[in-house]
């Protein structure tokens, strides 16, 4: 990799063993998603690039690829720190170019992966968001964003605040494998707990859903139920989809773990990165119903001025239901 200013750091810690953090001054943060993107926000924060999360699936691996580094390992020990960002955002919205658009952080990497308890990022970018009333939503899988709950209640005082957490699943076997630097989902949904009581509207995006592990009727019921319990005001799933990258990493992890399975992951993603739309019809159908079942989309008690973060919307190929069930 080659940046102006770029330090090159390791952490003698248990947490980050085995990791490198390519620490780096970021000429901006804010950045415009390419119109094509089926998503439903025109702006980002990314203040990391890589993702010691470790997720055996995560779409985003493939990116890493365009700093000469590999979808691999790479991207769960190399991580790139915009050191900078938080004077930077705040220079970026007192442009009088910028319109004060939505921006969304945690869409690519976790803005609250381990890396944050040590670089405190995520602190000056909520401060500066905050002050200048900037619309804004965090998906996240890090428990670490309740440090920051002063924060995102001032923000929330004065603009739009959108909070979903990521939960594909509740079975802590699969997690420990699947994806190992990340908090317990249970502890994900504590954390939903803790904000929802607070007032807060958060969301759960349950994905991915993966064929032969989480899909089956059991898993589906005790994580709707879970999320239920957490209070969140919806749940959007998702079925796993595999990006060249991420395809690789993961296939080469069943063929590890549950080789049984590798011919129905054949059969399912004969024709590229996404199910047959059957498949996913027939999946979120279920879990629609599920939902239903355990109440989901009640509305809070008390609520601060935001919304759920958006919806995802899923990709050509892909269906994903938001399931706000008022």
């Amino acid at each position: 990799m080659r940046w102006e200013g770029l330090r090159t750091r390791t952490f003698d810690t248990p947490d980050f063993a085995g990791m490198t953090f390519y620490e780096i001054e970021a000429k901006s943060i804010i950045n415009r998603v390419p119109a094509q993107s089926r998503v439903p926000f025109q702006w980002t924060i990314n203040p990391y690039r890589g993702c010691s999360h470790a997720c055996r699936y995560c779409f985003a691996r493939n990116t890493h690829t365009y700093l000469d580094l590999d979808a691999g390992r790479d991207f769960d020990t190399q991580v790139v720190v915009k050191v900078n960002a938080g004077s930077v955002l705040r220079r970026e919205l007192a442009a009088p170019r910028w319109a004060g658009g939505h921006v969304a952080m945690g869409t690519n990497v976790d803005c609250y992966q381990r890396a944050e308890g040590r670089y405190r990022l995520m602190p000056g970018i909520l401060a500066a968001l905050r002050d200048f009333a900037n619309p804004f939503s965090i998906l996240t899988k890090g428990t670490l964003i309740l440090r920051d709950f002063d924060l995102l209640r001032q923000a929330a005082e004065v603009t739009s605040v959108g909070l979903s957490f990521s939960v594909g699943f509740v079975d802590e076997a699969l997690w420990r494998s699947v994806e190992p630097g990340t908090p317990a989902p249970r502890r994900r949904l504590a954390a939903v707990r803790r904000l929802t009581d607070a007032g807060f509207a958060v969301g759960v995006l349950m994905a991915p859903i993966l064929p032969g592990l989480t899909d089956d009727d059991q898993s589906i019921e005790d994580t709707v139920a879970a999320i239920a319990e957490s209070g969140a005001v919806s749940a959007t799933p998702l079925p796993l989809h595999l990006r060249p990258g991420a395809r690789e990493w993961y296939l080469a992890w069943l063929h590890r773990t549950r080789p049984d399975l590798v011919p129905r992951y054949r059969e399912l993603f004969a024709s590229g990165s996404y199910s047959p739309k059957e498949y996913q019809r027939e999946l979120t159908d279920r879990i629609r119903a599920a939902a239903r079942r355990h109440g989901i989309g009640a509305p809070p008690a008390q609520a601060h001025r935001q919304p759920a973060a958006p919806a995802f919307s899923p990709a050509p190929g892909q269906r994903a239901v938001q399931l706000t069930l008022l």
